[in-house]
This record gives C-alpha cells, structure tokens and sequence, in this order.
C-alpha cells in the first residue's frame, strides 16, 4: 500500500513539476507523438528517457513487483505501440485525461475518465475477474 501511494505522489509530483515548470501537460502519448516528430524534442526525450530509467531501477531494487510480461515482450510491446497510437489519434490516454486533466477539472478530461472507468467496469462484468 506504502509503495502505490509514494508511487501515486511521484506521479502527481512529477505532472504538477512539468506544467509549472515548463507549461505542460504530463500525458504520455502527446510527449511520445512530439518526441518522435515535433519541435521542442528535447524535454519530452528527457521526459520519457526518465520513465525507462524509472522501470529499469524498479526492476533491479524489487523485481517481484514489476513480474513478467505474461505473453513475452515482443507481444507486449505491440500491445504498447498499437495502445498508444490509439490514444494518440483519439486526443487522449489514461495519464493525460486522468493524473493532469482532472486536476484541471477538464470537462473533457472527465467525460474521457468516466468513459474509461465504465468500460474497464463493463468489460470486468463481461468477462469475469481474471
């Protein structure tokens, strides 16, 4: 429990860091859309070279907590590409809507958490607790 709030609060910190500081916005798939193509690249490589860097300590100081990707990496990691090119072309993911435009009291921001939590409740009603 001690080690999903501190990791909650470096979120928030973090998120709240970058829109003081810099006047943006910490959802992911806008910060991998403009590294990969967009002027002002090099605070969003920062940005995403510290999330590696965060996973990578994570799983040297307590490797039971990250476990392994069930279905192997390479199947993982398409699941990643094709999640976040899907978020990326419908103006939105998860950290964006959920950590930064809530905080914002966002009407969109909410409209979108709310559509994501019905869906991740109807498909879990759907297809049963794994």
């Amino acid at each position: 429990m001690f080690l999903a709030l501190a990791g909650g609060a470096a979120i928030g910190a973090a998120a709240a860091l970058l829109l003081v500081a810099q006047g943006r916005i910490a959802g992911i798939s806008s910060i991998v859309g403009g590294a990969l193509a967009g002027p002002d690249r090099s605070w969003r490589i920062a940005f995403l070279a510290g999330l590696l860097a965060a996973g990578a300590v994570s799983t040297i100081v307590a490797p039971a907590a990250i476990g392994a990707a069930p279905h192997g990496l390479p199947t993982v990691a398409l699941a990643g590409v094709l999640v976040g090119a899907g978020t990326r072309a419908a103006g939105g993911c998860t950290s964006g809507h959920g950590v930064c435009g809530v905080a914002r009291l966002s009407r969109r921001s909410l409209a979108a958490v709310a559509t994501f939590m019905l869906t991740g409740a109807l498909t879990v009603w759907i297809v049963g607790p794994t």
